[in-house]
């Protein structure tokens, strides 16, 4: 454990602390030790249903090593104000102690490790991984999608389809910033023919994208994480299981992989992304939708990483002021 861990109250660090502990290569190749770590346990996630239609998200998980909970409120009200829709910290305790060793930032936590499971899913099953990259929503996760891909893929061109002009504006110029050319689109579905790489990462509100993906096409939907939700409309889910394949996250998204269940699809059948890591084959012909859901592994991956940074990496956790 870093030394300047071991005295005094732990770092809490903010947003731009925390997303420096967590670069993508290292973040994705976290993830994928976790999935073949053995003593990884991850409890079933808790949701409080708060005054206003709000929600406090309680995850935890631990290993061998380091224990975390991740406490996040979803506030639909926030909507339009100054204050974020999404709040919370990921605690983060040492297991040999039980001291607490390090407090996350919850919101940055979750766009960064979605994104890189994400990057990780489409370097082992994408077919064209240089893209060009297709992203649906710009808005937090629109964000870590382009970096995830552009920093940990090396993909050159980015096409953005959002319902904010100044936002996909504000994409373009982001990638334009990262070395890739970038364009705006008014339809998604438009752009869908020119993208074997595509992101959906909306408030899954209502469907976005609904034409069927190209043949070499790895599609990642990260919007939708309840029943009730979905980004992709019923028949493209059912053109990629007919003619390629579908993969989750986790076997939580078998009951939370809205898109999929509003289909009328048998997730139960589906392989996972622990499943590929672990060799299961995915035959090397027709479009790949990577459905995503998210799950508590995924920020005690993140929390790993924070904690116990590779050498090469040179970073340190740092506390805020």
């Amino acid at each position: 454990m870093p030394s300047h861990l071991l005295s005094g109250s732990p770092p809490a660090l903010d947003a731009a602390a925390t997303a420096a502990c967590l670069p993508w290569d290292a973040l994705a190749d976290e993830i994928a030790a976790l999935l073949r770590d053995g003593s990884v346990a991850v409890p079933a996630r808790t949701v409080v249903a708060l005054a206003g239609g709000a929600n406090l998200f309680v995850m935890p998980a631990a290993d061998s090593r380091v224990a975390m909970a991740k406490l996040i409120t979803l506030t639909p009200g926030n909507a339009g104000t100054r204050r974020p829709a999404i709040q919370g910290d990921v605690v983060v305790f040492d297991v040999a102690t039980g001291e607490r060793r390090l407090v996350l930032d919850g919101p940055m936590i979750t766009a960064r490790r979605t994104a890189a499971v994400s990057l990780l899913a489409a370097r082992h099953l994408a077919r064209a991984p240089e893209g060009p990259l297709l992203i649906v929503g710009a808005g937090v996760q629109g964000l870590a999608h382009l970096e995830a891909f552009v920093l940990g893929m090396a993909v050159r061109e980015v096409w953005v389809a959002s319902r904010s002009a100044a936002s996909a504006e504000a994409l373009v110029r982001r990638a334009h910033a990262l070395g890739a050319r970038a364009r705006v689109v008014a339809n998604a579905d438009d752009a869908v023919p020119h993208c074997p790489l595509i992101a959906t990462c909306t408030p899954a509100h209502a469907v976005v994208l609904a034409a069927p993906p190209r043949p070499d096409a790895f599609v990642a939907a990260v919007g939708a994480y309840t029943p009730a939700m979905a980004e992709l409309a019923p028949a493209l889910c059912r053109h990629v299981a007919l003619r390629g394949h579908i993969v989750l996250d986790s076997d939580d998204a078998r009951h939370e992989a809205g898109d999929l269940l509003q289909a009328g699809m048998d997730v139960g059948v589906l392989p996972t992304l622990r499943d590929v890591l672990h060799g299961r084959p995915i035959p090397p012909e027709g479009p790949v939708l990577f459905k995503s859901c998210g799950w508590a592994g995924w920020d005690l991956a993140a929390a790993r990483l924070a904690v116990h940074p590779p050498v090469s990496t040179g970073h340190a956790p740092r506390a805020t002021p």
